[in-house]
C-alpha cells in the first residue's frame, strides 16, 4: 500500500466517482488521503498477536424489549408530530393527477 496518494491518483479517483474537483481540493484531498494511510500504517506497527478475533469491542447484549400486547395509540397521540391532518387522517400533498392513475 503507497504511504502517499499523490494528486494523480486523487484525480483518477475523481473521474471514477464522476467528482469535478478544483486544483486546491485535489491538493487537500491528496494531504489527507496521505495522512489517512499514514495512521493506518502506525496501527499496522501494533503487535495484536495476543488479542483476540472480536466482533464488537465491548460485550453486547439484545437490547430489544419482550414483545407484550400494549394498548394503542389514540388518534390524537399518533398524530401529535404530523404537520398537516385532516380529522383523523394524515394529510399529504397530492402526487398522482386522476388522468396518470
Amino acid at each position: 500500500m503507497p504511504e502517499q496518494i499523490d494528486e494523480r491518483q486523487v484525480r483518477h479517483i475523481a473521474v471514477l466517482s464522476r467528482l469535478k474537483l478544483s486544483d486546491q481540493e485535489v491538493a487537500t484531498f491528496s494531504r489527507q488521503l496521505s495522512a489517512i494511510l499514514a495512521y493506518v500504517g502506525k496501527l499496522n506497527e501494533l503487535d495484536t498477536s495476543n488479542v483476540e478475533p472480536t466482533a464488537h469491542a465491548v460485550p453486547i447484549q439484545n437490547a430489544f424489549r419482550k414483545d407484550e400486547p400494549e394498548d394503542p395509540l389514540t388518534v390524537d397521540e399518533a398524530l401529535a408530530g404530523a404537520p398537516q391532518r385532516a380529522g383523523s387522517f394524515f394529510k399529504v400533498p397530492k402526487v398522482l393527477d386522476q388522468d396518470s392513475a
